[in-house]
């Protein structure tokens, strides 16, 4: 009898998943579908650029410096003759990379502050809460900067300022969804009937808490590649010749009125991979499970 309603239970999840999905992908719309393929080249250049561009985004070449977008170059060189559509598209692994481990590094922190206000003890949360609220008023790319001037300089340390940055926005909304769940009538009932509380966490709380976080960590990484990319931009992150899009704009950004391309290039990539993070993310939000 017991197996049985496992079974049951399994089936169900399986069956909630399932159509949670044919959701998604109804729902998805045109503007969703060029999202999800823009997203889909920016994993692709990222995992595998040497399809996309086979050169060295490193090789020089100075007689070929600055030439405009053409037929031998797409989006022009650099002023090392570098080809920039080649530094871009190898570019796409470092700032998806760095963007997701900026939005790893805050989800985490943030649940651990999330759950522990919002499942621990009243004094645990008021104080949690106290240091989320202090947290959160500060804007948070202020927030990075000043982690970034206190960390140092460099592609560690902006990944690790823009993650702490970004925690308690996401700490705010897991303790309000987890103290949402926590008192439902579902997670009631299944108390009611003998379920014990780390039981109860694992089956209840934690799924209906963690899918909307899917969403938000989505619109999360979009913010965190145009956050990077700006601390990049001010020279506190990667620094050339890193063919990151962030160093790529600060490497430019002398040349903009004489070699726009320098900039417009990995400014449009930029651009296009959040826009598309921030779309998916709205569209996961809009169907994610009650």
């Amino acid at each position: 009898m017991r197996g049985q309603q496992t079974a049951s239970r399994s089936q169900g999840r399986a069956a909630a998943v399932g159509g949670w999905a044919r959701r998604w992908a109804a729902n998805l719309g045109p503007g969703g579908m060029v999202s999800a393929g823009v997203v889909l080249l920016v994993v692709l250049a990222a995992l595998l650029p040497g399809l996309l561009a086979p050169g060295d985004p490193t090789a020089v070449a100075p007689a070929q410096a600055y030439q405009p977008p053409g037929p031998g170059a797409v989006f022009g060189t650099d002023a090392s003759g570098r080809d920039v559509y080649t530094r871009v598209v190898h570019g796409a692994g470092q700032s998806l990379g760095v963007g997701a481990a900026a939005t790893t590094i805050g989800l985490g922190l943030g649940l651990l502050l999330g759950f522990g206000a919002a499942l621990g003890p009243r004094w645990l949360d008021g104080a949690l809460s106290r240091v989320i609220e202090v947290l959160f008023a500060l804007p948070s790319l202020v927030l990075a900067l000043l982690l970034v001037s206190v960390l140092g300089a460099g592609v560690g340390p902006s990944v690790l300022a823009v993650g702490l940055a970004t925690a308690p926005g996401y700490a705010r909304i897991l303790r309000a969804r987890a103290r949402s769940v926590v008192h439902s009538p579902y997670v009631t009932a299944a108390r009611l009937e003998g379920a014990s509380a780390p039981e109860a966490f694992l089956r209840h709380v934690v799924p209906n808490t963690l899918w909307p976080l899917i969403a938000v960590g989505t619109l999360g990484i979009g913010q965190a590649i145009v956050w990077v990319s700006a601390l990049s931009y001010l020279g506190l992150g990667a620094l050339p010749p890193s063919p990151e899009w962030g160093a790529m704009l600060n490497a430019g950004r002398l040349h903009i009125t004489s070699s726009w391309w320098l900039t417009v290039a990995p400014g449009l990539a930029i651009t296009a991979a959040a826009a598309a993070l921030t779309m998916l993310g709205r569209r996961l939000s809009a169907v994610a499970p009650a």
